[in-house]
């Protein structure tokens, strides 16, 4: 069965962002898209019809709307929208268990301050079983479609984390430079021992030592995903320092970040992702897929 991109939408400008990516991604990729408003039967900000009955109409409305608007832009995209009546978070984690990746969007505060996520795009990144892509507002317009003749494509970054098993998580930012025609930019951030027993020169030696072995891990971890998509250019860094910053810096010009989260067996009160997807995904200006691992 074919596993379509699903897109959370719910009137939002963000929401909209989300949906014109999901639609470029799904034409990528030769996949239908899959468009969902859930609603918990109370009045939303953005409607304007008059009544008790109007925040029901509006909300039933929303992705006949979006529908209209992406097949007037993509004619030749399979879409499909339904409205669910339940809470946010747990329409889209189900929906996730279908869906290839799951799409949702998210509003800019500032360059400073990062940007504004809320506790249903937190919930869905900590608890859904597909990818997630956070989408900002306005950051979709440039992805290259099938047959454009763009510039070169802007890469992939895959952030590598060896510690855990990520397979799911390489395979995916594979699979998204492919697509892309993209080059891959796999940053594995790590930070060596101290070297409070060594002698400068030693510790220099040591620490260059440790660098090559950090390549060489990547080099390995990556080798079966090269064999396997032999087309995809990979730039591989192990990088000594935080994670995120090497991310961000990296993300500047990107087309997708993607990084990995542990996959937890219940659904928590609170949203935990680890304090580098946190990171990325409040300050990444690059819509970031997180992909959940065993």
């Amino acid at each position: 069965m074919t596993r379509p991109v699903t897109v959370g939408v719910d009137g939002s400008p963000a929401g909209l962002a989300a949906a014109d990516w999901g639609a470029r991604e799904a034409l990528l990729r030769d996949l239908p898209l899959r468009l969902i408003h859930a609603w918990e039967r109370q009045h939303h900000s953005h409607t304007s019809l008059p009544g008790p009955a109007a925040p029901s109409r509006w909300s039933e409305g929303i992705p006949l709307v979006v529908t209209d608007r992406l097949r007037r832009r993509y004619p030749g995209l399979d879409i499909t929208a339904d409205h669910i009546i339940g809470p946010p978070r747990d329409v889209l984690c189900r929906a996730s268990k279908g869906a290839e990746a799951l799409v949702v969007g998210a509003a800019g505060v500032g360059r400073l301050a990062g940007f504004l996520l809320g506790s249903v795009s937190m919930a869905t990144v900590a608890h859904a079983e597909a990818p997630v892509v956070l989408v900002r507002t306005g950051v979709s317009e440039g992805q290259p479609l099938p047959g454009a003749e763009p510039g070169p494509p802007p890469p992939v970054v895959l952030g590598l984390d060896l510690s855990r098993p990520c397979g799911e998580v390489v395979d995916f930012a594979f699979k998204a430079a492919n697509v892309r025609a993209a080059p891959l930019v796999v940053v594995h951030g790590w930070n060596p021992p101290p070297y409070r027993l060594y002698g400068l020169g030693a510790a220099l030696k040591f620490g260059t030592d440790l660098s090559a072995e950090e390549r060489a891990s990547v080099r390995q971890a990556l080798q079966p995903w090269r064999e396997r998509y032999p087309g995809v250019e990979v730039v591989a860094q192990a990088v000594i320092g935080e994670p995120a910053h090497h991310l961000l810096d990296a993300a500047a010009h990107a087309a997708l970040v993607v990084i990995g989260r542990h996959r937890r067996a219940t659904l928590s009160p609170l949203p935990h992702i680890g304090h580098t997807a946190d990171a990325v995904l409040h300050h990444c200006p690059a819509p970031v897929a997180v992909v959940p691992h065993s």
